[in-house]
């Protein structure tokens, strides 16, 4: 598939958007005292390419599959947070947030309407 110069297909749109319960996610992991908050982005270059393909492949094959993107935290022993003051959270801590999203997406298909930056 050929690529723009931007690292896009030709074929494919310019974006698209999770079709997870984001908003929903953030206030049911919050619920528990873990920081959570929406992001608008999947990040710069690898977390967005990966989105991306997550998105488009199912999208090109009409497999209508609810897809998503979560970033979670450095762990306190990987060198970044250790070296650069990076937030972290233990594995374990992780783990139960993740279990959080999980369960929310899989309950729950439609999201909640939250005014601009009320979800953090």
């Amino acid at each position: 598939m050929p690529e723009t110069r931007n690292g896009s297909s030709h074929d494919g749109p310019t974006a698209y958007f999770s079709t997870l319960p984001i908003k929903r996610c953030v206030q049911e992991v919050q619920k528990t005292g873990l920081n959570s908050e929406v992001s608008q982005t999947a990040g710069t270059f690898v977390c967005n390419h990966v989105f991306y393909g997550l998105m488009h492949l199912p999208a090109t094959e009409g497999k209508q599959r609810r897809r998503g993107f979560v970033h979670i935290p450095h762990t306190p022993d990987m060198p970044a947070a250790a070296n650069h003051f990076v937030p972290s959270l233990p594995l374990d801590t992780t783990a139960d947030g993740l279990h959080v999203v999980l369960s929310t997406a899989l309950a729950h298909e439609t999201d909640i309407t939250v005014a601009a930056d009320a979800t953090h």
